[in-house]
């Protein structure tokens, strides 16, 4: 019967026989556990390890009744080493080794074999997926091992509470799987640049003791169509090895936007696969996505339905007290005699960056200084560059200086008349108090008006022209006047039109006008302090109109 059977259909037999043995004893052998770093270090220093053994890329350990195994580059092996000898597989391979490899080496002929007897072109299609497959392998995602904690990131106390669950389940997934609790497959964490997304997530790795793949969005779209989708599932497929883990994709919406319009077609299979690899994964996988995004609006509706990304955490601007347990944070390390509270006030609309960054140019205004400390008079010398970049008050001349006196003056004079609270303004800044998610009656909103139309009007009557240094002051009048009339609706009118928001820019001019005119004296004070000492407070303007009045 034997001899009956052709030659062909005889090495399929042979090569189905020996691909099956392969598969048992790759089945039989791979009786190792999955650790992840913290249990690698309990298990090191329990002292019941009996032999340790390098199989690329994975690090094995042998007690006495069970084989763990970890990534090899989660393990500092020198310091190992020093613990116990540790062997590689290269250098002494067990006799079964040799003959599986010799078992492989004649699959493998024989399936060449049959490839160049009967078909060229399926030759050329195994040649190419071999290449294919190589260039996956050669682009190496290496995760990283984060030592970053949740007491290394202030002022998002509500967020930690949120992602608790989430560290939980990557500590402990028998626990849940047991209950038969799923989790959300991804977090989508939204929020403004600068609020320390990338550093939450890197927090929530190092909390659970997990590998750490960050990816940004924007790599993963090329010039060449299909090689974002490869490296998604390259990325998704490193992480399922080395899991549990965490998944973090900076920017989502570089790649995550709604398809169809301008969007290119690699983008969107890019996007496909990424939809494809969250799918393909079980709750009890161990693998999280987190994702961030400051544009949630544009992320397409299939990237944000029930299953994906469930779980949502919205990240604002740091409030008072997140401001001051921020600063508190970044000033731990160093030598201070820093106001805290009074910093915190005078940060509103500073992200945990720019205080990050506000607190390290302290620091060096600080040391060229000669101090030994940081004072709350160096943060405030540095608040305005931190703002807006350094600028240099000598590269005015001396008639530009004059007239940036005159026309500060004017906004700071019709501000402290006004009510309009302001830190400091300088011939450079204005530094206004923002009000931020407050009921603003109309009468306050005129106000600012005509503050933002003062240093328009205080120079052209002073010098009978119109400068340029008054663009974005009315640039942003023009914006508040269409907002009372427009959206807010602040008219008689219930039905607006362009006329009407016109009509409040000229009553507003006129009014301000007649109030410099009264103020005159203070004004013509406050300009030649502005112009000696550069800036003014609000205290000291307030000062220098009750001396007047």
């Amino acid at each position: 019967m034997w001899r009956s059977i052709s030659k062909n259909l005889k090495i399929i037999i042979i090569s189905s026989v020996l691909l099956v043995g392969i598969l048992l004893y790759s089945v039989l052998r791979s009786e190792s556990v999955n650790i992840t770093t913290k249990e690698y270090q309990e298990i090191v220093t329990s002292d019941m390890i009996k032999r340790v053994l390098i199989n690329e890329p994975y690090l094995y350990l042998y007690t006495s009744d069970k084989e763990y195994k970890i990534a090899k580059e989660l393990v500092d092996i020198k310091l190992l080493a020093q613990r116990y000898p540790v062997a590689y597989i290269e250098e002494s391979l067990p006799i079964i080794d040799i003959f599986l490899l010799l078992f492989i080496t004649i699959f493998a002929l024989y399936i060449v074999s049959i490839l160049r007897k009967n078909q060229e072109r399926n030759e050329e299609i195994l040649v190419g997926s071999k290449e294919e497959s190589q260039q996956i392998l050669s682009h190496n995602i290496t995760p990283q091992i984060s030592t970053i904690n949740f007491s290394d990131v202030a002022g998002v106390e509500e967020v930690k509470e949120e992602l608790e669950e989430v560290i939980d389940f990557l500590r402990y997934p028998l626990k849940y799987r047991e209950f038969d609790i799923r989790l959300p497959k991804g977090v989508l964490l939204v929020g403004p640049p600068g609020v320390g997304k990338t550093m939450i997530a890197k927090a929530v790795a190092g909390e659970a003791g997990v590998p750490f793949f960050y990816q940004s969005a924007a790599s993963f779209v090329h010039i060449y169509v299909g090689m974002g989708a490869k490296r998604v599932s390259e990325l998704f497929s490193r992480a399922k090895e080395m899991a549990p883990s965490i998944i973090f994709i900076d920017e989502i919406d570089a790649v995550g936007k709604r398809r169809g319009g301008s969007n290119s077609d690699e983008r969107d299979a890019t996007l496909n696969q990424l939809l494809t690899e969250i799918d393909g994964f079980e709750e009890s996988s161990g693998v999280m996505v987190i994702a961030a995004t400051n544009k949630i609006e544009v992320l397409d509706e299939a990237l944000l339905r029930a299953g994906r990304f469930d779980r949502r955490i919205h990240i604002s601007l740091p409030n008072f007290k997140e401001r001051c347990s921020t600063l508190e944070l970044y000033l731990r390390e160093k030598q201070h005699r820093v106001d805290i509270p009074k910093i915190a006030q005078m940060t509103i609309g500073f992200n945990s960056a720019a205080l990050a960054t506000l607190i390290n140019e302290a620091a060096l205004y600080a040391l060229r200084l000669q101090k030994s400390l940081i004072e709350t008079s160096d943060i405030e010398a540095v608040k305005d560059k931190v703002l807006m970049g350094k600028h240099k008050i000598k590269t005015f001349s001396k008639q530009e200086q004059e007239i940036q006196a005159c026309y500060q003056a004017a906004k700071a004079v019709s501000a402290t008349w006004l009510e309009v609270d302001y830190e400091k303004i300088g011939l450079i800044s204005s530094n206004f108090i923002p009000h931020n998610d407050e009921i603003l009656s109309k009468t306050l909103l005129e106000n600012q008006l005509k503050v933002l139309l003062a240093g328009r009007i205080a120079t052209k009557r002073k010098y009978g022209e119109l400068f340029t240094n008054a663009k974005e002051d009315l640039h942003q009048a023009k914006l508040l006047s269409h907002q009372i009339i427009e959206e807010f609706m602040m008219s008689d009118a219930y039905f607006s039109n362009p006329a009407q928001a016109e009509e409040l820019l000229q009553t507003a001019s006129s009014e301000v006008g007649s109030l410099l005119s009264k103020l005159d004296e203070a004004f013509k004070r406050v300009e030649v302090y502005l112009h000696e000492h550069e800036s003014i407070t609000s205290q000291e303007t307030k000062k220098i109109l009750d001396e007047v009045f």
